[in-house]
């Protein structure tokens, strides 16, 4: 009796560390993302401050993005060939030298310089935190769980970043919105110790120099030229498809085509669906000021609406996986996506929508997330990391061009056109669904 208590008393110890493990991680990965978005209700706020023109606005709001998306291949990859701890580290350390300087920043250059430096780091803390991720859960039923919570992160980060945006400059100077990413991420390296220091074999890896160039620089363009040069896109364009030819030809490729070709319906899942929430998100942020007349801060608060929907999605996921598998998560997760994006369609009463919505892509990250990172050996950890963060991240830019390009095709009102763009990213999201029932099953 007395072992088996000590055993007992043992194993809840080690479960306790692990779930301290995962917390902190999460709330590692939540802030990176969160840091995409908690300027953008500032925006007007730091243009007025730092005596900014209206162009040099789309700079500040890309920054962070186009670094981040463009290195997180470079990211995974250099997780893969090192260790992952000392790469999270490195990771948080230059985003909260980033995030410092982004709130002390004097000057509309500095901030945009800091705010680059930012997303470089979320580029290696990213991956890394998703290879760590499979240490700190305990066994194979336990990773998968702690994946499905993970997809829901992201889109968690997103809301929190728009509502502290709205909060923060509506009581405070807007440069206290990088205060939280120096705290977290000092916090974050101090704790990192707690974190396991392993890593596969690398012997005769190595580092694939003009793949990584030619990814981060394809990737950085076609981010940043998004809806605001359209010879940048067509240079990224231009840069990854040469990408591809490099990968096809380099013994030890960054990204291995048979890799991406096998995890391509979760990663389209991802973009897709990051690409309809940031989309749905913008389009009635502009909704509810425009044409409902309320304030930023009531606006950023309505956005607390689908947080319920989001945690739940992640419990649901997690309990769903073992019974129903992925597969059939990712078919339901997009048509109940699509379901929601068709009530937020309805403008005028979308607050079933906000809770719809939400609720199915949680589902749809949580399964993706699951899809995207099963069986990975652990020297493509960060690999598989690194590629679904490119897909979160390129989404978003991709569907915002799209989609108010169509808003503002249809409609000379913001109401109707808006309604219009919100059906196209329901219809896209539908089709996901057979084809994630047609999808070979998986160990």
């Amino acid at each position: 009796m007395t072992s088996t208590s000590a055993s007992a008393r043992l194993n809840n110890r080690t479960i306790g560390l692990d779930r301290a493990a995962f917390a902190l991680l999460a709330t590692i990965q939540v802030t990176l993302i969160a840091s995409i978005t908690v300027i953008t209700v500032a925006l007007p706020a730091i243009q007025r401050d730092l005596r900014a023109g209206p162009r040099d606005l789309v700079l500040a709001a890309s920054a962070y993005g186009s670094s981040f998306g463009g290195l997180l291949l470079l990211g995974g990859r250099l997780t893969d060939l090192l260790r992952p701890r000392a790469v999270f580290v490195a990771g948080l350390a230059v985003f909260g030298a980033g995030s410092a300087a982004a709130g002390l920043a004097p000057a509309f250059a500095v901030l945009v310089a800091a705010r680059f430096a930012q997303g470089a780091g979320a580029a290696l803390a990213a991956p890394a935190a998703m290879a760590l991720l499979g240490d700190v859960a305990p066994g194979p039923g336990e990773q998968a769980q702690a994946r499905a919570v993970w997809g829901i992160l992201s889109s968690a980060g997103a809301t929190l970043g728009t509502v502290l945006s709205g909060a923060v400059t509506s009581w405070v100077s807007w440069r206290w919105l990088f205060a939280g990413p120096v705290v977290v991420a000092a916090l974050g390296v101090a704790a990192a110790r707690r974190l396991p220091s392993t890593g596969a074999d690398r012997s005769g890896r190595r580092l694939d120099a003009p793949g990584a160039l030619l990814a981060t620089a394809g990737l950085a363009a076609l981010l940043y030229g998004l809806g605001s040069s359209v010879l940048a896109v067509l240079a990224g364009l231009v840069l990854l498809a040469l990408f591809g030819l490099v990968e096809r030809c380099s013994p030890d490729p960054l990204a291995p085509l048979p890799f991406l070709r096998s995890r391509a319906l979760p990663l389209a899942a991802t973009a897709l669906c990051a690409a309809a929430m940031a989309s749905a998100f913008y389009l009635l942020a502009l909704y509810f000021q425009q044409v409902r007349g309320l304030s930023p801060l009531r606006t950023s608060l309505l956005f607390l609406v689908p947080a319920p929907a989001l945690a739940a999605a992640g419990v649901l996921a997690g309990r769903l996986l073992p019974r129903v598998g992925v597969r059939r998560l990712l078919a339901a997760g997009p048509l109940v996506s699509a379901a929601g994006l068709l009530l937020l369609a309805r403008l005028g009463v979308p607050y079933a929508g906000l809770l719809v919505f939400p609720l199915g892509a949680g589902v749809t990250f949580a399964a993706a997330t699951v899809a995207a990172t099963e069986d990975v050996p652990a020297g493509q950890a960060g690999l598989a990391g690194g590629v679904l963060g490119a897909a979160m991240e390129v989404g978003p830019p991709v569907g915002l061009t799209v989609l108010v390009a169509i808003a503002n095709a249809h409609s000379g009102e913001a109401g109707p056109g808006y309604a219009v763009a919100l059906r196209v990213a329901a219809a896209a999201l539908a089709l996901t669904a057979p084809l994630a029932l047609l999808r070979r099953r998986t160990r």
